[in-house]
């Protein structure tokens, strides 16, 4: 079955367009006041994040990409990085020799820890804060709402 021709209204890529704008703009402001406040990425936090939730503060490298939602190369250059700053550790993985881990490091642990409180306050003051509960509600929703048409295999 062919896909609809029809393009989105006047109205519609207004919406969009407000999504995309708005979107990015509160990326923008949560990724300055992140580094700011820290002197992590995004992607720092997202890495020290998972490994922080994982069980033994480990994590196979292609499940951490999966976790995380980057291509394997991408998350290998960054944890490259990571692991010169003494963040984390890279391992081969014992139950699979083409494998590896990332493991935790204290130094990863202590960054993350001191890094949640200022990036929540963030997250409070320039997202939660500037909505209504209904709009809250509606905007979690809408990503619900999102999440689940983009986890469908692609028509056609």
């Amino acid at each position: 079955m062919p896909r609809s021709r029809k393009l989105p209204t006047r109205e519609q890529l207004t919406a969009w367009r407000a999504f995309l704008e708005s979107t990015d703009a509160l990326r923008g402001r949560l990724t300055s006041r992140l580094h700011a406040d820290t002197g992590l990425s995004p992607g720092d936090y997202a890495v020290l994040l998972a490994l922080s939730e994982a069980t033994g503060h480990r994590m196979r490298s292609s499940d951490l990409a999966a976790t995380i939602g980057w291509e394997r190369s991408r998350l290998s250059h960054h944890l490259g990085r990571m692991e010169r700053r003494g963040l984390l550790r890279r391992e081969d993985c014992a139950t699979d020799s083409r494998g590896a881990e990332a493991i935790l490091e204290p130094a990863g642990a202590d960054a993350f820890a001191a890094a949640t409180v200022p990036h929540l306050t963030a997250i409070r003051e320039l997202f939660v804060d500037a909505l209504t509960p209904a709009q809250l509600t509606a905007a979690a929703e809408i990503a619900a709402a999102l999440q689940t048409h983009l986890s469908r295999p692609p028509a056609g």
